[in-house]
């Protein structure tokens, strides 16, 4: 199966394709939204094709619910299926996040508990996913505000047991691990000395926003602001223990001008080379 390139990647938002279009090359790969392409034709497929032909592809989806109490919805499974035949990324990902309830859908990515149960329901789902489409997917943890006293499994431990039991890689959001550990006051670095790097097929790298409370800072995963410092720094410390791995700028909010974006792709550009001659040094 290929793989994404090792190099910066960038998030499609149709109102770059004409730059895109103009400066062939200077992304390593783009990502795309599944369902904003389970249409059969129109704009969104012309540009994506036109697109594709000039760069690997990343489909990240938001709409399965994994962790959902309830069954796979088969029809947003089959036309999951249709989309990845059709244009044959390099990578699928999802979310440990579940989205329905009943006949209900909630457009968000709602956290879990970390419980046996839980864990036999997203192993079950995503070995249902992993089948029907055919190939490995990659799973992203959840930037998330609450915690449940009943989970009894930490949450590295809890994804690092998902790729154990069902294959599929991870996708390490690093904005998401700054997010979680400040608004749940633990160390972001003691949590990544604990994360399954070995099972990292992609990062993510995204802004946040920052609410003062009276407890303290509460941050939110807003994709609408520069990719902050300490996020930054984290990504570093990863790629030192990793080597260089496709790297996604994500800014899905009052999404700014190509060139700014640009800006934050050359920085982890930076970084990933830095990674590639360490790897080669120590060789």
């Amino acid at each position: 199966m290929p793989h994404l390139p090792q190099r910066a990647g960038l998030g499609f938002k149709p109102e770059h394709f004409h730059d895109l279009m103009a400066r062939r090359g200077q992304v390593g790969f783009l990502e795309v939204h599944a369902e904003n392409y389970m249409g059969d034709g129109g704009a969104p497929h012309a540009m994506l094709t036109a697109l594709r032909a000039d760069h690997a592809l990343s489909i990240h989806g938001v709409g399965l619910s994994i962790g959902g109490a309830q069954g796979l919805n088969r029809d947003h499974l089959d036309r999951l299926r249709k989309l990845i035949d059709r244009y044959q990324p390099e990578s699928f990902s999802e979310h440990l996040a579940w989205s329905s309830h009943g006949a209900e859908w909630l457009n968000d990515l709602l956290p879990l508990p970390y419980t046996d149960e839980t864990l036999a329901t997203v192993c079950a789902h995503i070995d249902e996913v992993q089948t029907h489409l055919g190939r490995r997917m990659l799973l992203e943890n959840p930037a998330t505000y609450v915690t449940f006293q009943a989970s009894s499994w930490s949450e590295t431990d809890f994804l690092t047991e998902i790729t154990r039991r069902t294959g599929c890689g991870l996708l390490l959001d690093v904005n998401n691990v700054f997010v979680s550990a400040t608004n749940h006051r633990f160390d972001a670095r003691a949590y990544l000395a604990d994360f399954p790097l070995g099972a990292v097929g992609e990062i993510h790298l995204a802004g946040h926003e920052t609410e003062e409370l009276p407890s303290g800072p509460l941050l939110i995963d807003s994709h609408g602001a520069p990719v902050a410092d300490p996020v930054w720094a984290l990504y570093a410390e990863v790629l030192d223990r990793t080597g260089p791995l496709p790297t996604l700028i994500e800014w899905d909010n009052d999404v700014p001008a190509l060139d700014v974006l640009l800006a934050e792709v050359a920085r982890a550009s930076d970084l990933l080379g830095h990674a590639t001659k360490g790897q080669a040094d120590a060789a």
